[in-house]
């Protein structure tokens, strides 16, 4: 049952969170209950939530795109898999995210990766529960910015001083 599984998280991975994205997948794979909740957004329940979501989220980021990195995990019911990827808002406002709105074509570009578990039931997807790097994300998206440090703030729009960071994934930051 755990190759199965895998094969329908793939698949799951590959037509929902992939770009293109294929909207009947929701119907085909998901259970009517699932729970599909990530940090960064509210909980969504239900196909029809979960269709809205995906729905908003990618008119505001058309070239939005998951993709797996490594293998997927499976014991029993479970199936783990490890992700990156992101998109560029430009198009309209969007207003799911837990830390705020962006407004319509922002330009700005998120990039960040996680770690998501699902639980299939019957062969769909009953449950994905992830856990995103949503610290980057909101950076990058200018939802939130770093306080001072150093006498050093963020410049507007969220952007780090030349040479003031070196975590990855923050703009012009020594590696």
């Amino acid at each position: 049952m755990s190759e199965q599984n895998k094969n329908v998280v793939g698949r799951w991975f590959k037509e929902f969170w992939g770009n293109p994205w294929n909207p009947r997948i929701i119907d085909e794979l998901a259970t009517s209950d699932i729970v599909v909740h990530y940090p960064m957004h509210e909980p969504k329940r239900g196909r029809a939530a979960v269709t809205k979501f995906m729905t908003e989220f990618r008119e505001a980021f058309p070239d939005l795109n998951f993709w797996g990195v490594g293998d997927l995990i499976a014991e029993g019911d479970l199936v783990v898999g490890r992700w990156e990827g992101g998109g560029t808002h430009t198009g309209p406002a969007f207003s799911d995210f837990r830390l705020g709105s962006l407004p319509a074509a922002s330009g700005r570009k998120m990039t960040f990766a996680g770690t998501t578990v699902l639980r299939v039931r019957e062969g769909r997807i009953a449950e994905e529960l992830g856990q995103e790097d949503a610290l980057t994300a909101m950076f990058q998206l200018g939802l939130i910015r770093l306080p001072e440090h150093n006498g050093a703030a963020t410049r507007p729009g969220g952007e780090l001083p030349a040479g003031w960071n070196n975590m990855p994934g923050y703009p012009e930051g020594p590696r």
